[in-house]
């Protein structure tokens, strides 16, 4: 599973996909600064299991804080993108390239409006940032278009020759979006299209696939940047009643990226998402350090995050519906003595089968029975498994 950030140059795409994983992203104040996809792993922020057994657990990878555990996940910052992008527009090509392996997408616009179409900057709430939504979506929208437009008579050739469905014939040109026949045949069968009406409904069902495979978070960066007068409030609220599909989440990527590194050096301490943190030698500030520090406080305090956090736990669980589910047995211990050291992102139907086979095909092929071991009690392999629950696979080898 693969996170894309996206949005036009200048809006704090790189310093929001800085902050989530700490990876040094080129930034600067002009158009194209990330020119390729930066690559780095991130985390989403769970309730650490362990704590239900007066335990805190030991990851083989993340890491854990407090009362949360961190579980890794690939985040991808994908070249910037301006209008026109499926035109070949800018680095269009590259941006829609890059963007074919991201599972779901968090686009980051510039809320304060002091960024325009071009990624330039522009004098403050002089840009709608509304429009950067609706032309990202119609830039994927001609995307999906194009490929399907581009590959349909030959797949109309295929379909009169060998009676194949639609969403056989464009699963080939479709598999590099992710898109499998299931998908498409979901998506006729809710518009209605046939072979009878197909080529009228082409764009219809672009959007349609597109809403499926590239669904999508706003993060509306730069807060801070009109926080004096709570203006963010009023144009979150604009959008959002102008987007009501989309879940929009006020972002200051500055800030987190700011915490984050001070966290890591030791000035404080800092728990991803939450609304406060805690300074460790005040002594050793200087009075600009603890002025922005305070700044950041009482910012924290009326957003009660910097939104970043939540941005990535709402594409991975709100999204994608995924759910994490930690092996173990009674003891939650490894043999080497660690605790709960493994979790893996499921999906939302997953079964306990499924997650013998993600284990091991060999724990799937000879399932038995498992153990939910927070419930102690034991589960067949059609069982729907829970978001956070710890289970033991029983197998017969």
């Amino acid at each position: 599973m693969i996170i894309g950030i996206v949005g036009k140059p200048n809006v704090g795409k790189s310093a929001f996909f800085r902050s989530l994983t700490l990876a040094e992203a080129e930034s600067g104040n002009f158009p194209f600064t990330t020119i390729d996809a930066n690559s780095a792993i991130g985390y989403v922020k769970v309730n650490d299991p362990a704590l239900d057994f007066n335990k805190h657990s030991n990851p083989r990878d993340g890491y854990v804080i407090g009362n949360y555990r961190f579980v890794p996940i690939e985040i991808i910052d994908v070249a910037g993108l301006v209008p026109g992008a499926h035109e070949g527009k800018g680095l269009g090509n590259k941006f829609l390239d890059d963007l074919r392996q991201a599972d779901a997408l968090i686009h980051v616009i510039d809320l304060s409006g002091g960024t325009n179409e071009k990624g330039e900057n522009v004098e403050i709430n002089s840009y709608n940032p509304a429009n950067d939504i609706k032309f990202l979506e119609e830039e994927l929208d001609h995307w999906y278009f194009n490929i399907i437009k581009r590959n349909w008579e030959s797949v109309k050739k295929k379909l009169q020759l060998k009676d194949m469905k639609i969403e056989e014939g464009l699963a080939i040109p479709l598999s590099g979006l992710k898109i499998n026949e299931k998908t498409i045949a979901l998506a006729l069968n809710e518009l209605n299209i046939t072979k009878n009406n197909f080529e009228e409904k082409i764009f219809e069902l672009s959007k349609k696939l597109r809403e499926y495979t590239k669904p999508m978070i706003i993060a509306a960066n730069k807060c801070d940047v009109l926080q004096d007068n709570n203006l963010w409030k009023e144009k979150l609220e604009k959008l959002k009643n102008e987007f009501p599909k989309h879940k929009i989440i006020p972002v200051i990527a500055e800030y987190e990226w700011n915490l984050r590194q001070a966290h890591k050096s030791g000035i404080l301490t800092y728990i991803s998402g939450e609304n406060n943190f805690s300074i460790n030698k005040i002594e050793n500030l200087n009075e600009n350090q603890k002025k922005g520090l305070d700044l950041i406080q009482n910012t924290l305090t009326k957003m009660n995050s910097t939104g970043v956090q939540e941005s990535l736990n709402s594409a991975v669980f709100d999204l994608l519906k995924m759910k994490p589910i930690f092996p173990g047995g009674s003891k939650l211990e490894d043999k080497n003595g660690n605790v709960l050291p493994d979790c893996f992102l499921m999906e939302e139907k997953a079964t306990a089968l499924d997650f013998a086979y993600r284990l091991h095909t060999d724990f799937g092929k000879n399932f038995i029975k498992a153990i939910n071991i927070k419930t102690k009690m034991m589960v067949g392999k059609d069982h729907i498994l829970d978001f956070g629950d710890i289970i033991e696979i029983i197998s017969g080898k």
